[in-house]
Parts: structure tokens; sequence; C-alpha cells
């Protein structure tokens, strides 16, 4: 074990620390600081601020050439009220740290308080804390960032914990492990009226019944086959909160999922077609736009083989339970840049689940988590003594 106690000490009241101050995405100014802050007294070779947004880079850097490392942690927090009575609970009304977030950036903290003591003998190591990730806009971000090319890496590696796995445990495989996913949304327009006389507008009622359920059916086959498809309805509205007018405006918001980014490609289509064809027969003016835009995320085996090395060298159990996951991650942009690998942390079988209200990151995976990604870099770049 590379950290002492005074080390996990440390670490654990800076993940408090960030766990009080929770940021949402777009919004993490403050953390970003703390980051700086935490980062620069570990003395790195450089600090790169203001990536794709708030985004924080450290680099450690070795005396020879070699690959660049580039091990990624997520600033953002979520707009979910906290519900706790742990001393470190949210002080911001409304957000909190409830998807380990902050557990996450003390993992790659310890894991730049290693390279400080013990720099690679080549290479670069970068720690990235990334911007925005709830969103699915961060990643995208910080790699089309010009300052991004200065720090682009040949390999990446992030981690994510999770609830439902025992705690310490980790689930590893090549392949899809997160879903892509986007969300759409659909506005409806037509011609309000009286309520009295709703024959003289164009009401998008009838297209809104029928399209809820005819959206969701577009879902198809069985997780995680290759075509499975889903669509969620998260939100409807119709007209306005009045008795006296007839609507003549209507939105829903859906989620697309699917198992890689061809599939969504697919769904996309059938889905788009589906509302143009559903508004034409209603007389309605469409528009629809896509949010929160995912890309399915793909561990390279090359990559994966790095963390099943160092996990099997620290002696820590792992198999592939409970993957690939429908739930989406920006992390797989990353592999754009070279081959990518991401592994999930167990909280333990009966920990609250992810956005749930009354989450909280364990503190024992801190030491854990980081000390396969010490591993890692001493199997890749090796470590001066």
């Amino acid at each position: 074990m590379f950290l002492d106690q005074n080390d996990l000490a440390a670490l654990v009241a800076f993940r408090h620390d960030l766990h009080r101050h929770p940021e949402i995405s777009g919004e993490e100014r403050e953390t970003a600081a703390r980051v700086q802050a935490h980062l620069e007294a570990l003395k790195p070779d450089r600090v790169l601020t203001g990536l794709g947004g708030h985004g924080v880079a450290a680099v450690f850097a070795g005396s020879a050439p070699g690959p660049t490392l580039l091990f990624r942690c997520e600033l953002d927090a979520l707009p979910i009220p906290e519900i706790s009575d742990a001393p470190h609970r949210s002080e911001y009304p409304g957000k909190g740290h409830l998807c380990g977030h902050d557990g996450h950036m003390a993992i790659v903290a310890a894991l730049g308080r290693g390279l400080a003591r013990k720099r690679p003998l080549r290479g670069r190591v970068v720690l990235m804390f990334q911007p925005a990730e709830e969103t699915g806009a961060g990643a995208a971000a910080v790699i089309a960032d010009p300052a991004f090319e200065d720090i682009r890496p040949d390999i990446s590696f992030s981690l994510h914990n999770l609830p439902g796995l025992p705690l310490g445990h980790v689930a590893l495989a090549s392949g899809p492990v997160n879903c892509a996913s986007r969300g759409l949304r659909v506005i409806l327009d037509g011609k309000t009226a009286h309520a009295s006389m709703p024959e003289t507008g164009i009401s998008p009622m009838l297209a809104v019944s029928r399209l809820m359920p005819q959206l969701t059916a577009l879902t198809t086959g069985s997780f995680p086959a290759a075509d499975f498809a889903m669509v969620t309805l998260t939100h409807a509205v119709l007209g306005e909160p009045a008795f006296g007018i007839a609507p003549g405006r209507a939105e829903i918001w859906a989620t697309l999922r699917t198992l890689t980014d061809a599939g969504m490609a697919d769904l996309c289509a059938r889905a788009e077609a589906l509302i143009a064809q559903t508004a034409g027969e209603e007389r309605l003016r469409l528009s629809h736009s896509y949010e929160d835009i995912f890309q399915h995320c793909e561990n390279a085996p090359e990559a994966v083989a790095h963390l099943r090395q160092a996990l099997d060298q620290e002696g820590i159990d792992h198999d592939a339970a409970g993957l690939p996951m429908r739930g989406s991650e920006d992390f797989g942009r990353f592999g754009a840049c070279g081959p990518s690998a991401m592994l999930f942390l167990g909280s333990g079988e009966a920990h609250p689940a992810l956005h749930n209200p009354d989450y909280d990151f364990p503190d024992a995976l801190i030491e854990r988590g980081s000390r396969v990604f010490l591993r890692v870099v001493a199997n890749i770049l090796e470590l001066q003594q």
C-alpha cells in the first residue's frame, strides 16, 4: 500500500470537502479550484485548467520518452437534493454528489500522491478531472479543446463505483460496457382555441396520445443483444394550465438507448420517421432536437489487459458480472484518442443506488482504486525508485 494513514485521512477530508460543495455540469468552477489547489501541492510538472469548460489536468512526466497514460475522473454533481445526516452532507440545496464523482476525484488525487513520490521513468501520466459528464458534453468538449492536443493520450483509463457489487470487487470486460443514449425532445405546434370551440384550433392532443405508446414501442431486442434498443418517455406537457384554452402546443421528451452507436443511428431514424408521419397526419408543425448525447463506451482489449494484470497483481477479485450496463458514460469519447477501458468498483451489495438521494461514496474504495491505477502506471512506464 503506497498510502499511509495520514494520506488516507487527507484524501477522505478532500472527498468530504468536495461532497459538501457539489456543482452540477457546466458550473464546476469552485470544484475545479479545489482540485487545482490539491494538485499543485503535489508539484506536478504541469497543471492545465479550463479544459472544455472547467476541466483540470495534471501532468507527471518521466525523464525518458514513452507513451502518455490518461486517468480520468469527473468533476460534476447532480441536481438532486441529498437526504443525509452525515457531517459532510451537501451544503447546496438541490444539489448532491450522488453518483460518486467526489470519490472518483479522490482516487485520482491519490494516484497523484503516488506519482509525486515516484514519478514514471518514461512517458507521461495525465490526471484528467473532466467537467460535465452527467450531460454527456464534457468529454467531447475536453477533447475538442486545442490545449488537449498537448496531453493527448496513447491509452486512457477510468473507473466508476457500482452499487450492487460487493465492496471492492471489480467488474471488467472487453467490448461495449455502457450503452449509447441521447435525449429526444419533440415539439408539436398547432393552434390554440377557446375551450368552448376546440374545432377552431389545431390540437396536438391526438398526436401526443399516439406518440407516447408508439415511441416506447420502438423498443426492440433483449439486453445485451446487439439489436437492443429502448425508448423511455421521461416528460410530456400539453397546452397551458388553464381551463379556457384548447391546447396548441405540446412537448414530448424521450430517452433513446442502444448497445452501440450503430444501433443508435437506426433508432434515431425510426423515431424521426414516426414523429414526422404523426405530425403530418395531425396537421402540426414539428421540430425536434437531441440533448445529453452519449456514445457507447467500448473497452479495448489492450487496455483491459493492463487493468486485469494490475488487478491480479494486487490480489483484487474481478469478473465480468453485470456488464455491459444499460447506463451511459461519456468516457467512451476518449476511445477516439487510442485504446481505453473503464473498470467498475463495487460499492456494496446493499449500498444505495447511483442517483438515489441517500447515496454516498464509500471512502474505503479510495485506497483500492488508486492502488490499481498506480500499478498500471508501474507496469507500463515503470516508476523511479
